[in-house]
């Protein structure tokens, strides 16, 4: 889906630009300038470091441009816990928006759930050996860019990596959708044939790029039965698209394991693809934080990106997931512990109305 073309064509008026600890106004001429044990230039400033209840700002733009490339890599435990994944928070804003077009767990808007890593490797998403966090996402801007980072973890996280690769004095035409992500929970909270809510609140148009899900299975048998419904503009009972099961949305099938049978026991096969992948399974706690038996709940990490085929809206977006099982006596409502990030870009001039990101005590990982 990238577009190559662009390199063989005239570079106009844009300039490319880099932001990272090294250079982090992202200035011409202004990289690499801090001294180390080394010497000048010496690899003087690679990283930074975040006090608990401390942010950062990353990036501070001003436009137009376009943000193509975010690499980070941070610890994923402290001596303080080990759910750094999911307590740093990646907010971004674009020109004059008061709300956060991004407000996400940093691990979970690179598809690593639950606060633990895995690898991935997709169109827009590529998570690397060892958790070196890769975003391709084109994400443009009329007037100004700002991207921060907060640590909501209890202990301060040290080792924070960054880079933001972009180009400034684009041409953009007026009505460049700019890019969304939103976080929500549903931690065995809804009531039976109650939905996980996706995404909601939103009023404009534009187009819906992708899903991330979380699932931590809190009752026994198969968990993926649920379709992922998409209510578009004038839709009200029912939507205008729907997947057959969660697995399906995920390009999987067949319950992502390598047989129906139940001797021996059957075994999860995780999977990693450019659109669509089922990249992490769990069924054991690694953080070594307790010395306690390691079995747990099973985990479930999958994404599907709509790149070739973007869901399209004009007026409004909803978008939902049953909870239902199966066993060998048919289907049955189930009440998960589910996360999800959504991915899509919207035209300026919407008036979306969205939850803030729950507290920190309200993301923990099962």
């Amino acid at each position: 889906m990238t577009d190559w073309s662009a390199l063989t064509r005239s570079p106009g008026r844009r300039r490319s630009r880099s932001i990272n600890a090294e250079n982090p106004t992202g200035a011409p001429g202004q990289a690499a300038m801090t001294a180390s044990a080394l010497g000048p230039s010496r690899k003087g400033r690679p990283a930074i470091s975040l006090e608990s209840g401390e942010t950062a700002t990353l990036a501070d733009i001003t436009g137009p441009g376009t943000i193509r490339h975010l690499w980070m890599t941070v610890p994923d435990k402290t001596a303080a816990g080990p759910w750094v994944l999911r307590d740093l928070v990646l907010r971004m804003w674009w020109d004059d928006d008061e709300q956060p077009a991004v407000e996400v767990p940093l691990g979970d808007f690179f598809c690593n759930g639950f606060g633990q890593r895995a690898l991935v490797t997709s169109e827009p998403i590529v998570v690397a050996p060892t958790g070196g966090l890769n975003s391709y996402f084109p994400m443009p801007f009329h007037r100004h860019a700002r991207i921060e980072l907060t640590n909501e973890h209890p202990g301060t996280v040290g080792g924070i990596y960054y880079q933001i690769d972009y180009t400034v004095d684009d041409e953009l035409v007026d009505d460049t959708a700019l890019f969304h992500a939103h976080w929500r929970r549903s931690n065995a909270s809804t009531a039976p044939a109650e939905d996980h809510v996706i995404l909601d609140g939103i009023v404009g148009s534009g187009n819906y790029v992708g899903t991330y899900i979380g699932l931590t299975a809190l009752e026994r048998f198969w968990w993926g039965e649920g379709e992922v419904k998409f209510y578009l503009d004038d839709d009200e009972e029912y939507p205008s698209q729907c997947s057959t099961g969660l697995e399906d949305y995920a390009g999987g099938a067949w319950a992502f394991q390598d047989a129906l049978r139940t001797n021996p026991p059957p075994v999860p096969l995780t999977f990693s693809a450019p659109y669509c992948g089922y990249p992490f399974y769990s069924a054991e706690d690694t953080t070594g934080h307790s010395p306690f038996v390691t079995s747990t709940l099973q985990s479930h990490g999958m994404y599907r990106w709509h790149l070739p085929d973007p869901v399209i809206f004009h007026q409004r977006l909803r978008i939902t997931l049953q909870q239902i099982g199966a066993w060998d006596h048919g289907h049955f409502e189930r009440s998960d512990d589910i996360s999800s990030v959504a991915y899509w870009y919207q035209l300026p001039g919407g008036a979306n109305d969205l939850p803030s990101l729950p507290s920190r005590e309200h993301r923990r990982p099962r």
